[in-house]
């Protein structure tokens, strides 16, 4: 199987197959980590679209981690959603000034939104929501994407002791606010590192 790199290096090239090989290899996971920071499948399919344009947009720009694009892919998705909740949040200021004007019944945004916003998810979400934004990509790197940390690392452009103590502060933060004494528990998050990802 061709490796990221030489498909990157090809679709920088002008290859659009390379290009496309690279977002089929990866568009899944792109979409399970905006999916699970959003609880909404709608905004996470517009997120996983936006991640694949910042990518071809800075393509000059992709880090690639042995020899692999998806790091440098998870990050910006992190951003992304970060960017956009920054922009949902505006929207509903907007929104909420105007409102006297012409109020609007939100029941049916509310069941739109309700559509894939599991409850025994809503917890996990809203502890993630609390941490801070390095620890959380931390956390959504090594724990929820399994990234090695070393390979975490590269992608955010940190040393590896950096990783591991952001780690372990997620860790701990994340159990507390679900409310375990340990970060060993499963709070309906797997919080230990899969095998490798040490």
């Amino acid at each position: 199987m061709v490796d990221d790199e030489t498909l990157w290096h090809e679709a920088r090239a002008g290859d659009p197959a390379a290009y496309e090989r690279v977002y089929d290899r990866h568009r899944d996971r792109v979409f399970g980590q905006a999916s699970r920071l959003l609880g909404s499948r709608l905004e996470a399919e517009d997120v996983t679209a936006l991640v694949f344009l910042e990518a071809w947009r800075r393509r000059r720009d992709v880090r690639i981690v042995d020899g692999s694009v998806l790091p440098w892919l998870l990050v910006t998705t992190n951003n992304v959603v970060r960017n956009t909740r920054r922009a949902a949040a505006r929207h509903r200021r907007a929104l909420d000034r105007i409102g006297a004007l012409a109020p609007v019944d939100d029941r049916s945004e509310r069941a739109f939104e309700s559509v894939d916003a599991a409850p025994e998810r809503a917890d996990v979400r809203e502890a993630l929501a609390t941490l801070r934004p390095s620890d959380r990509d931390v956390l959504l790197l090594c724990v929820v994407a399994e990234l090695p940390m070393a390979a975490a690392a590269a992608a955010l452009g940190l040393p590896v002791g950096t990783v591991k103590s952001r780690l372990s502060r997620a860790k701990r933060r994340l159990a507390e606010r679900l409310g375990e004494r340990s970060p060993d528990v499963d709070p309906g998050l797997d919080l230990t590192p899969k095998e490798g990802a040490r």
